[in-house]
């Protein structure tokens, strides 16, 4: 027999903050939609914003792949191995989740702007003011967050089943691609979809970086501040809309992904 929920007064107030809540931010949002759409066509065909949109996603992609490439070993390094100074590593590693990313974006300038800078330019790799740029501030600001994310989820995964396969004559990498890998794989996706939505919208750490060019460093972020600095209002909202648009579709994304994995875990549940 089920048992009857009974709403207090504490329910009462919880319930009340959480539509206060929902409701301040979707009055925010909507101020953006009803701005924004009469001039979402004219953003769609202007060069500008198309430039602007396929360095967010060319700039996206490259850096996403190469936060999922660093934080699954790193990870792993975290949660599975007897590495020296490993909590120390940690917490240098997420130290960049608790800085604004103007202070990240300002390490970054005095970094690639020092002899290490001179010496990336020599080899061809110029970072400062150019679209490389782009892509290091925003692995700078992500990766950390990937790290984090990919660590909780290893911690949570029973290593005695790792251990096991050792036992039967498993290597550690046969046990990291047969065991780890696929028990990760829905959590690696998520990561992947929130780290690339998070860069689509990184402009503090880019902005002390590379600066804001029109058609050269222009991200849908610059392009949202270069509008509104000219005091084009309704271009910087049209081109927020279209930030909001891929991170509504991330975040159903992110959903869908929460919601296949607890059904294939109920499953396996419920079989076992």
């Amino acid at each position: 027999m089920k048992r009857r929920h009974s709403f207090n007064f504490f329910d009462l107030i919880s319930a009340i903050i959480t539509l206060g809540i929902a409701f301040y931010i979707l009055l925010a949002l909507l101020s953006i939609l009803i701005g924004g759409i009469p001039y979402l066509k004219e953003a769609f065909w202007s060069r500008e914003v198309r430039f602007s949109i396929l360095l967010s996603i060319y700039t996206a992609s490259i850096s996403t792949s190469i936060c999922a490439l660093l934080a699954i070993p790193c990870a792993y390094g975290l949660t599975r191995t007897a590495m020296p100074l490993k909590r120390a590593a940690q917490i240098i590693i997420e130290m960049p989740l608790a800085l604004p990313y103007l202070v990240l974006g300002l390490c970054l300038l005095v970094l690639f702007s020092s002899d290490v800078g001179k010496e990336l330019k020599n080899l061809g790799f110029l970072v400062v003011f150019d679209r490389k740029g782009i892509i290091m501030a925003q692995l700078t600001v992500n990766l950390p967050f990937a790290v984090r994310l990919m660590k909780n989820t290893m911690s949570q995964i029973d290593s005695r089943l790792e251990f096991i396969a050792g036992t039967l004559g498993a290597s550690r990498w046969k046990r990291f691609c047969t065991i780890l890998l696929p028990l990760c794989g829905p959590s690696i996706l998520t990561m992947v979809v929130l780290v690339w939505s998070r860069a689509l919208g990184e402009f503090g750490a880019t902005l002390m970086l590379v600066g804001v060019t029109r058609m050269k460093t222009e991200t849908l972020p610059a392009s949202i501040y270069l509008n509104i600095s000219t005091g084009d209002n309704g271009m910087a909202m049209a081109c927020a809309i279209i930030l909001l648009i891929i991170a509504a579709f991330s975040l159903v994304i992110t959903s869908l992904l929460g919601g296949i994995h607890k059904q294939h875990t109920r499953i396996k549940d419920v079989s076992s």
